[in-house]
């Protein structure tokens, strides 16, 4: 049995990957160009989305965690006036 190991140049090097490359390359170049309008308005969505997280991040640090029975009133057993 007689098999050659030396010829193998990968996928992306067939004709097959050449043409699945090319393909590729176009459909993402038409996307862009066909959602640009999407792609430039989303950063403004991602700041505010992040500002939230932030803010959120910084709120808990005053108190602890969720799980923290710290609070007046919110813990069991404690005289919360009634």
């Amino acid at each position: 049995m007689n098999t050659e190991h030396g010829d193998k140049s990968g996928f992306w090097r067939s004709p097959l990957g050449l043409a699945l490359g090319f393909f590729l390359v176009i459909a993402g170049v038409l996307l862009v160009f066909e959602h640009r309008a999407h792609i430039l308005g989303a950063p403004p969505l991602l700041l505010l989305l992040g500002a939230c997280i932030v803010m959120h991040l910084f709120m808990h640090r005053g108190h602890g965690s969720h799980g923290d029975d710290g609070h007046a009133g919110h813990g069991k057993g404690g005289d919360d006036g009634q």
